[in-house]
């Protein structure tokens, strides 16, 4: 591919990520019923571990704009775009019809020690308690390694796990958002291989 297309692909995946983010906060205002809680004994044993908001916030976009290295054509881009936005549509279902929340006391644990602290702190004031299931960094993950595999391998697979770890130590979701994020992103990338 010219390095043009590659220039309008990443200035398009820029406003991707920007615009989906409207949706998902648009969700977090706009649920059909009151969010409810699915807490597991096994949520809170898992211990609060700050420091890894900085995989949960900074590993994230970096690998999904990776991509855009790996696509082959222009039409290639259209439809892995297209993949991302039908994963919006079934994670926006999901958050509008049957939302959930994580427990306040997950939020209250943050206290602002130190730059992990704060910077989770930033990220929670933009980022409600609900849109918790499933876990959409999970799904995005998993779809994106799931592009990623033809060049990285199994070696892919080492994202969604670390973002699913991430997503857990931070207090952001509970276990049972993770393995329905993984599915949803897989059923996507199956939705994308029949249309491509």
């Amino acid at each position: 591919m010219q390095t043009i297309d590659r220039i309008v692909q990443l200035i398009i995946s820029a406003f991707l990520i920007v615009g989906v983010y409207q949706f998902y906060f648009w969700c977090q205002r706009n649920h059909v019923i009151a969010p409810r809680e699915f807490r597991l004994p096994i949520d809170d044993k898992i211990p609060y571990r700050p420091r890894w908001v900085w995989i949960y916030s900074f590993l994230y976009y970096p690998v999904i704009v990776a991509i855009n290295w790996t696509v082959t054509s222009p039409r290639h881009f259209l439809y892995v775009a297209i993949s991302y936005m039908l994963l919006l549509g079934f994670q926006m279902a999901f958050f509008m019809l049957i939302p959930v929340a994580t427990p306040m006391e997950w939020r209250t644990c943050n206290v602002g020690r130190g730059r992990s602290e704060r910077f989770l702190a930033f990220v929670q004031k933009f980022d409600a308690r609900s849109n918790s299931f499933p876990s959409m960094h999970t799904s995005v993950a998993m779809l994106t390694a799931l592009h990623l595999c033809p060049v990285l391998g199994a070696w892919a697979f080492v994202f969604p796990v670390l973002i699913a770890l991430s997503c857990l130590f931070t207090k952001q979701h509970y276990v049972v958002d993770l393995p329905v994020g993984a599915l949803l992103g897989w059923g996507v990338f199956g939705l994308f291989k029949l249309i491509y």
